[in-house]
């Protein structure tokens, strides 16, 4: 009998890697932080506080930390292709909406259910299915799908602030809303489950050491918590932090597309390396990169300064959500891995809304971005020291089953 692992693998889990890529940076570099563009107009046109702006870019994470949850427990269940279909038709609808809102509360609620509906769809369920499709070069396989968001949290930025520039805030978030309404709902028609031998494990299911989900879940929770607290703030305040020192306008937005367009090497590289030495040490290594370059970012005095340094920075970055994602993938239950990835995404979003949030709170009662980029580093070594004890806990337990 022919083992499954010598069995050829179909490549159409190639397609599934490059829709997958072209989604998450479509539709969640609008809602991660394709809003850092409209903090300044919107603030200029409301006469807004920054926090109170930043929190509309929060309330759109949370719903993802929500409806992450729930939509990863339906795709467990029912078809992905139809799970992204609601997620791209609700994100479109909710952008052209907001176009016309006038009150604070009018953006929180569209942007809520934005991500709710059209986040939590378009994420968790995707790379659960990228890495249904494959029993080796799991990570490899991630990492480039997540790369793809990387791209897009450059590019829809920086198109934003030229569309902003050109037509208007408004016009702006109705463009928007139509480009995912051309291009996610085609595209979600391509996402369609691996035939069943391919779908039962892949190569970082079958090694990763066995840990309880009692302690997995919470454990990964708390370590993407800090991360992703810390990465948010060069996401949402990167733009306007470039714009109080520099005093420009939209090309602020260049270094921001410079670092996630690094993050693209570095979510592909770090895929690599967690296919080599581990998913938990490559997140680890990644999330080390990142806190470390933090606060260089507010020591900078020049657009050329900026330039600069944004591709080092960028380039770890970007391997702290291939590490994330990757490390779910290999220690969740196939049957769960849906529901898993929602579960620990949703802490993902959460802290991303905490750090946007935060970094506007501070620039408020400050004047400076000084202590937003200092809490943003707390946040990444509380992240290390939670991944630390994950993998010392291995350790134990591996060389105790021995």
């Amino acid at each position: 009998m022919t083992d499954k692992a010598d069995l050829p693998e179909p490549a159409y889990r190639w397609t599934i890697v490059v829709s997958a890529a072209l989604i998450l940076g479509i539709s969640m570099g609008t809602l991660v932080n394709g809003l850092s563009a409209f903090l300044v107009p919107l603030e200029a046109h409301f006469g807004w506080d920054r926090a109170q702006v930043s929190a509309i870019n929060s309330f759109g994470l949370i719903g993802i930390a929500a409806g992450g949850i729930v939509m990863g427990f339906l795709a467990d269940r029912i078809a992905t292709r139809t799970i992204c279909l609601i997620g791209a038709m609700s994100l479109s609808g909710a952008l052209i909406l907001a176009a016309s809102a006038q009150t604070l509360a009018q953006f929180y609620t569209l942007f809520f259910f934005a991500g709710a509906i059209g986040g939590g769809s378009l994420f968790a369920p995707i790379i659960a299915l990228v890495g249904s499709w494959f029993r080796t070069g799991t990570g490899l396989a991630i990492g480039i799908a997540s790369a793809g968001q990387a791209l897009g949290q450059g590019m829809v930025p920086f198109a934003a602030g030229h569309l902003i520039q050109a037509s208007g805030w408004q016009s702006a978030l109705t463009i928007l809303g139509v480009v995912i309404a051309a291009t996610v709902v085609p595209l979600s028609f391509l996402m369609r489950a691996p035939p069943k031998p391919a779908s039962r494990a892949s190569a970082a299911t079958a090694t990763a050491p066995v840990l309880p989900a009692w302690i997995v879940l919470p454990a990964l929770s708390l370590a993407v918590l800090g991360c992703c607290t810390g990465m948010a703030v060069p996401l949402m305040h990167l733009v306007p932090l470039i714009q109080q020192v520099c005093g420009v306008g939209a090309e602020a937005g260049g270094p921001l597309l410079v670092v996630l367009t690094a993050a693209i090497g570095g979510r592909i590289f770090f895929g690599m390396l967690a296919d080599r030495i581990g998913p938990a040490r490559s997140w680890m290594a990644a999330t080390a990169w990142q806190t470390t370059l933090m606060m260089g970012f507010v020591l900078l005095g020049s657009m050329q300064a900026f330039w600069l340094f944004s591709p080092l920075y960028g380039f770890g970055y970007g391997g702290v959500m291939t590490g994330v994602l990757v490390t779910v993938q290999a220690f969740a239950p196939p049957a769960r891995r849906a529901m898993s990835t929602g579960i620990v995404l949703a802490v993902a979003w959460l802290g991303h809304a905490l750090g946007g949030w935060q970094g506007g709170l501070f620039f408020d009662l400050t004047g400076a971005y000084y202590w937003t980029y200092a809490n943003a580093v707390i946040a990444g070594l509380i992240n290390l020291s939670v991944l630390g004890a994950i993998l010392l806990l291995v350790r134990r337990r591996s060389a105790a089953a021995a």
